[in-house]
């Protein structure tokens, strides 16, 4: 019973790993500005006024990372959406080895389950409320769904 159970969460665990980095090796995450270094207010001497210069040179930093931090929350969105689509197509597939294969079954179901939290953690790092929004009902969506096949409609219990 036991090695049953080590052997679903290594399944599940597995399995999201291999989902978080294959997203990573074939989608990689946007490259950091290549810039000296951020610049930071306090490196500006007090006393004296900024040149023309120092405040140009700080708006284009900024700039960089700005547009950089954008394109990390569409990243995130984009992660997020292909990990859900994963994680979904992982759940049918576990619910189609239900009666046939439980043990694979149920590693794939908790494997699943982890891909749809991973999509929604990253989901968060969107900066989008609505997006937000629809990836947490989706999840909420899938665990109900999840909830109602395989613990109450294969419940002995249940009429």
């Amino acid at each position: 019973m036991i090695l049953k159970s080590v052997y679903i969460v290594f399944i599940g665990v597995l399995l999201a790993t291999f989902i978080g980095v294959g997203i990573a090796a074939f989608y990689p995450s946007p490259k950091i500005p290549e810039s000296s270094k951020p610049i930071y207010p306090y490196e500006i001497n007090r006393e004296a006024t900024p040149s023309a210069e120092y405040i140009k040179k700080q708006e284009v930093e900024s700039q960089k990372w700005r547009d950089h931090q954008e394109k990390v929350e569409t990243y995130n969105k984009n992660v997020s959406i292909i990990s859900a689509v994963a994680s979904i197509l992982i759940l049918i597939v576990s619910l189609i080895l239900f009666k046939q294969l439980l043990l694979i079954a149920d590693g794939l179901l908790l494997g699943g389950v982890l891909v749809l939290l991973y999509s929604i953690v990253r989901g968060f790092g969107a900066n989008d409320d609505m997006f937000r929004f629809g990836v947490v009902t989706i999840g909420l969506m899938v665990a109900l769904f999840l909830g109602y096949i395989k613990l109450i409609k294969s419940s002995p219990f249940t009429n």
